[in-house]
């Protein structure tokens, strides 16, 4: 454990603390590919710079946008990002995270339709183009929480010690495989919602210790999703297969998908077999494979780790003076890039963004446009940073950099909003909106 505060002046800064860490990140000067734009089949973007799928946490009891995210949205789509991908969407009431989820279903479907088509208006309007704009369909599985007084009611695909640690779940929690059939069918009847609400794509959430994510590690769960990778991967295949029905010209079925979980071999993915946190990338490789090559999926967005557990791996953070992190952020954020390398120059057909360059602040861009050139990637989701600027984009593409002083600090409050339960954004930046909110949780601990 380590105290490590942001201190960097200059690139040269942080390429000389990467050289005596042993590490190295595609920092590049250049950032002006930032502003080009690329395709990938139907998926066709204006510009490099993602917004990445950021919960706030603050829908309406039945799942439709509420004002703030409403709002929240309206200020995305003056922000200039050639992608929208929206936060995670449940496509069943018993796998919502509570019930100020978004939630897409017949009752909530128009709502969802206003909103989509106003993004995409005031995007052209604004910026002279529409945003693709991506939902992503989720089940919160494990941090399933659909009911605001009571409990969580979790539903697990196995045990997992790392996740259990307080105490053993009851066997009872344990999905069956005829809710898992049942889920295939689902997702697949929630891309034509979801087609119908006029998103441009929808993703098939399979990342951050979620619900199809947990069964990429069910190596120890017997029956036809567990152990094998083929039985694994059954869940997230099938329901892809099924969402895939709905997919036309105009809409397309993606994936953020997480390759390395950082648990260790049984019980996370994309780990080496002998137990330690080392990545062996595998069966990462392999899924990506059947998703692109198999599947016809274009497009793709890559992370790693599970924000719940292991904070530090996708989100590198800096808090206060007194807090401690597991690792150096930028090993970690070496991490991602490396695991993102390897997926990309494996498929340099595949179309991927890259995610978590927010910790890097001002230096976001020169990350993100050093990744691109490299071949590790070829647009990047900013996170963090969304919250924090939401007009990021336009300030990359107008002045070929970010001001220190319009950046996430990196400081975690709005995790710990997310993890409240309680509407989220930027404590920081948006002091009015957030503030309240971020000191009612603290007035509680």
């Amino acid at each position: 454990m380590l105290k490590q505060l942001f201190h960097y002046h200059s690139l040269d800064d942080v390429r000389n603390e990467l050289k005596e860490l042993g590490k190295s990140l595609p920092l590049s000067e250049d950032v002006e590919i930032l502003k080009e734009p690329c395709e990938f089949g139907a998926v066709k973007l204006k510009n490099r710079l993602c917004i990445a799928s950021m919960e706030g946490v603050d829908s309406l009891p039945n799942g439709a946008p509420s004002e703030l995210t409403i709002r929240r949205y309206h200020k995305l789509a003056e922000g200039g990002a050639a992608l929208i991908w929206f936060e995670a969407v449940s496509v069943v009431q018993e796998g919502r995270s509570s019930l100020k989820q978004l939630y897409l279903n017949r009752e909530t479907l128009p709502a969802f339709k206003k909103l989509v088509a106003e993004v995409k208006e005031i995007g052209l309007k604004k910026n002279g183009f529409a945003p693709y704009v991506v939902m992503q369909a989720n089940h919160s599985g494990r941090y399933s929480r659909p009911n605001p007084e009571a409990s969580p009611e979790p539903i697990i695909a196995y045990h997992r010690p790392e996740h259990e640690a307080l105490g053993r779940l009851d066997d009872s929690c344990i999905a069956t495989d005829d809710y898992l059939k049942q889920m295939e069918e689902t997702f697949g009847e929630a891309a034509f919602l979801c087609k119908e609400a006029g998103f441009d794509a929808m993703d098939v959430k399979s990342c951050h210790g979620y619900l199809f994510d947990e069964f990429a590690s069910a190596f120890t769960r017997e029956g036809p999703y567990g152990g094998s990778f083929e039985n694994r991967f059954r869940l997230l295949i099938n329901s892809v297969k099924n969402a895939k029905q709905a997919e036309d010209d105009s809409f397309t079925i993606i994936c953020r998908l997480g390759i390395h979980d950082r648990f260790p071999y049984p019980h996370g993915f994309g780990m080496a077999k002998d137990g330690s946190l080392e990545p062996d990338y595998t069966e990462p490789i392999e899924i990506v494979r059947i998703l692109h090559k198999e599947l016809g999926m274009p497009f793709i967005n890559l992370t790693m780790g599970d924000p719940h557990k292991n904070f530090h791996v996708t989100r590198p953070y800096d808090h206060d003076k007194l807090t401690e992190v597991p690792e150096h952020q930028l090993v970690s954020i070496a991490r991602l890039y490396e695991g993102f390398g390897v997926i990309k120059k494996a498929f340099p057909s595949l179309g991927v963004a890259a995610s978590a360059p927010t910790y890097l602040r001002q230096f976001s861009p020169n990350l993100v446009a050093g990744a691109i050139h490299e071949g590790i990637c070829d647009a990047a989701c900013f996170g963090r940073l969304s919250f924090a600027n939401p007009n990021f984009p336009n300030e990359i593409m107008t002045t070929g950099k970010l001001d220190k002083l319009h950046t996430c600090v990196t400081c975690g409050k709005c995790s710990e909003l997310i993890r409240a339960g309680v509407p989220t954004g930027c404590v920081i930046r948006n002091t009015q909106i957030y503030l309240p909110y971020y000191q009612s949780i603290q007035s509680r601990a």
